[in-house]
């Protein structure tokens, strides 16, 4: 009776876990099952890196990650941490080696890392793989590989909201000059770039939307600096859509380069203001920051680590957002307008009920036009019920519409 009681239990514990691993995300599709349940301290987790502390966005996962695992009970000498890995073969070699230190699970950090992590997954068929950002892993047939990113751009639409409020008693204040509009008495705002992929796209589009949501009459310049993570350029994309004019500028890029320029404006008198990314950058801006969107990405290490441990592939798709607190907006920096916390409150709480969305096809147009479809190559239909449905087919962003009212640019 015993033994049959205990099979109950195990078997009980079994379906749970392939349900909470089998249906995490909201584009998930459940990964295979491996019947291999390890303990906390028998789990090694290896971690490929396209950056390292200094960089915000890699900051943010080994942040992610570390609190993960603290809360599961993994030690921190069972994560094996590879820092600054290229996006080239030199991934794949990462891959292996940490296949031969014996890691059970290893993600990679970058869309460029993608291939090169499938590839380990191809020739190491028993250890999981996570290529986070990607969108290779549900066409790929692996069952040991999985794709993984956040519903960032709602909270770049929030982090537009804030803009928003602050366009807003600014032009109530009559603090914009002429050069503050363009010819069609538009407020200009900018935002920099690092590549002109889906994912940046998706971001500087939900920012603009934010934005519009408050204050209608703006438009937006993009500058791209073919870069994640350039001090440099970021600072210098900020001063040149600063001297176009630009009042607020946003960003997709990984370093505080573009709102220490911002800072340096409003502090000789120019009106200027930064929305930054990954990270608080109130220490580098501390009355030019608003906010920045950032992503919580212990929620999904968390998630992935129970897998890992029970035994069982994580969803080959996950994406959450603020259902599940995996986005969010850092402090409200000083220079906030009044209300715009309580603004903040309001949006979110929509956002989450399902009553706003992001991309609603009311509030944008393309070439004049309102968009009814939207069709990915695999035919998936990507516009129904009145808005782009985001990260639901596949959790890497695919809405790469270019929306009126936002130039894309190039640094030169």
């Amino acid at each position: 009776m015993k033994k049959k009681i205990a099979a109950l239990i195990m078997a009980g514990v079994m379906v749970f876990s392939m349900a909470a691993c089998g249906n995490g995300g909201a584009a998930g599709n459940g990964g295979e099952s491996e019947p291999a349940a390890s303990g906390s301290s028998d789990v090694k987790i290896g971690v490929i890196l396209v950056g390292d502390e200094n960089e915000g966005y890699t900051a943010a996962h080994m942040d992610g990650i570390r609190k993960g695992a603290e809360e599961l009970g993994i030690p921190a000498d069972n994560i094996i941490w590879k820092y600054s890995v290229k996006e080239d073969e030199s991934c794949y070699e990462a891959a292996v080696d940490l296949v031969d230190q014996g890691c059970d699970a290893i993600f990679s950090n970058s869309y460029g890392h993608q291939s090169f992590t499938q590839q380990a997954a191809q020739d190491y068929p028993d250890v999981k793989f996570v290529a986070m950002t990607g969108d290779t892993a549900a066409d790929s047939g692996l069952k040991n590989f999985s794709n993984a990113f956040t519903n960032i751009y709602e909270a770049r639409y929030v982090s537009g909201v804030v803009a928003g409020m602050k366009i807003a008693e600014l032009v109530s204040a009559g603090a914009l000059g002429s050069e503050n509009y363009d010819a069609d008495g538009n407020v200009r705002i900018g935002y920099v770039g690092a590549f002109p992929y889906a994912e940046v796209v998706s971001g500087y589009t939900a920012f603009y939307l934010g934005v519009k949501s408050v204050y209608q009459n703006v438009s937006m310049e993009v500058i791209y600096t073919n870069s994640w993570f350039d001090i440099a350029a970021e600072g210098e994309a900020a001063n040149s859509l600063m001297a176009d004019g630009c009042v607020v500028i946003g960003q997709h890029a990984d370093s505080t380069g573009a709102p220490t320029a911002v800072e340096a404006a409003l502090s000789s008198g120019k009106v200027a203001y930064s929305v930054g990314y990954n990270v608080d950058m109130l220490n580098v801006a501390p009355n030019a920051a608003l906010t920045s969107a950032t992503n919580n990405w212990g929620v999904y290490y968390k998630y992935a680590f129970e897998c890992v441990k029970g035994g069982w592939a994580p969803d080959t798709n996950w994406s959450e957002g603020f259902n599940k607190d995996a986005v969010a907006i850092t402090t409200l920096g000083p220079s906030v307008a009044d209300g715009t916390a309580d603004k903040v409150a309001e949006v979110e709480a929509a956002i989450r009920d399902g009553s706003l969305h992001v991309f609603d096809t009311s509030k944008f147009t393309v070439g004049g036009k309102m968009m009814d479809s939207y069709v990915l190559s695999d035919g998936y239909e990507c516009i129904s019920d009145g808005y782009f449905h985001e990260s639901e087919h596949r959790s890497a962003p695919y809405f790469d519409l270019r929306i009126d009212g936002i130039t894309e640019l190039t640094a030169e």
